[in-house]
């Protein structure tokens, strides 16, 4: 733990960022978390979000962001549009949001600045993700550099889960202590059914192939 040092987490109240909300309580001496709504068709992880926040004993602060979703077409904000299942050749999926991550990180930096907060934890992953760029390391630095000399402050920006795959996620959370919690009270599924989800959308694809994958193998992650 870092005595007298405090954490801000981007909390959606999925599997990645409910790790990363645990992960911070075990090195940081204060944990707050920042939940984002932003229009997504799964907008009970925000209902979800706070009741984790709650249990863990942590501040809970909801940012609303609906603008996002009246920026761009993407299958996670506009409900009638079909998800890709799969990563189109040369594209992104269409559960791409543009600018998702930078917006959460720019708002977490301003919310953090009022607290006097330096330390911000975003679970993404480079490992294993759906393709997108802002979840890629390069953009963490770079967002973090751009975050400092904007704001003329010192953030660090920790990414726990960057080279981790999902199955390393889960054996995370089970070294935590939390792995029951991660794997029955969140909600990853973009079609908004929590635990195991709807088991066919991209988010339930990566979520339940990493658990079976930690179950199955258990004894490789330890």
């Amino acid at each position: 733990m870092q005595k007298n040092q405090s954490a801000l987490v981007l909390h959606s109240g999925g599997q990645d960022s409910t790790t990363c909300l645990f992960w911070a309580l075990k090195h940081f001496e204060e944990v707050r978390t920042l939940c984002i709504t932003y229009g997504q068709r799964h907008s009970q992880e925000v209902t979800i979000a706070q009741k984790i926040a709650k249990e863990a004993n942590v501040p809970f602060q909801l940012l609303d962001a609906t603008l996002i979703s009246r920026l761009a077409q993407n299958a996670l904000t506009n409900p009638d549009m079909e998800m890709d299942q799969e990563q189109p050749a040369g594209s992104y999926p269409n559960t791409f949001v543009p600018g998702r991550n930078l917006f959460f990180l720019t708002s977490a930096a301003v919310v953090a600045r009022s607290h006097g907060i330096k330390n911000i934890v975003i679970g993404v992953s480079q490992a294993d993700y759906s393709g997108y760029p802002d979840c890629r390391d390069t953009f963490i630095r770079s967002a973090n550099a751009t975050l400092n000399l904007a704001m003329d402050e010192q953030f660090i920006i920790h990414t726990p889960l960057m080279w981790l795959n999902k199955a390393e996620v889960w054996a995370l959370s089970d070294r935590l202590g939390v792995l029951n919690i991660v794997k029955k009270n969140t909600l990853t599924c973009y079609n908004g059914i929590p635990a195991e989800g709807c088991g066919h959308c991209p988010a339930c694809k990566l979520r339940n192939a990493g658990l079976n994958e930690y179950e199955k193998n258990k004894s490789k992650y330890e």
